[in-house]
């Protein structure tokens, strides 16, 4: 009976040891799993914010594209309004309407090559912001007009 006993005791110890050696074990890969875990987090921040900043450099370099073509339509018009002094009459009525025309047409593409699309964009919001509700009249004038437009 004594040698039962004593293998019991036997079992039970290499019971004990193999729950141990299994606590140990799930310790570990649980180690492990949350190592892995910050990882893939830590790359997956990294991979977003270089996509942010890819994201942004595209976009800058969108806007700097329009801001460039604006300025060549600014010269464009400013060039017309010197066409349209040069050959309008020196003299009378039409000379006038001339005159004011490419006046206009000369601060418009001023106007444009200094500002560009990025500065508009910023006087508009700045219109929109004390006027609120004439802004909102006209948009919703101009999508009557759009939809007026599609309709047909």
């Amino acid at each position: 009976m004594a040698s039962v006993i004593q293998n019991a005791r036997g079992m039970q110890d290499a019971a004990g040891n193999v729950a141990q050696k299994a606590h140990d074990t799930a310790a570990t890969v649980g180690d492990k799993a949350k190592e892995l875990a910050a990882t893939v987090g830590d790359r997956a921040k990294d991979f977003a914010a270089s996509a942010a900043d890819q994201a942004k450099q595209v976009g800058k370099s969108a806007t700097n594209m329009a801001d460039n073509a604006t300025a060549r339509v600014g010269s464009g018009v400013e060039s017309l309004a010197g066409k349209l002094r040069d050959s309008a009459p020196q003299e009378g009525i039409i000379h006038n309407a001339a005159s004011r025309v490419a006046n206009t047409l000369e601060r418009g593409g001023h106007y444009l090559k200094e500002e560009g699309l990025t500065g508009m964009a910023d006087d508009l919001t700045g219109v929109i912001k004390r006027n609120p509700i004439p802004a909102v009249l006209v948009g919703i004038g101009i999508g009557y007009l759009i939809a007026h437009a599609l309709r047909r």
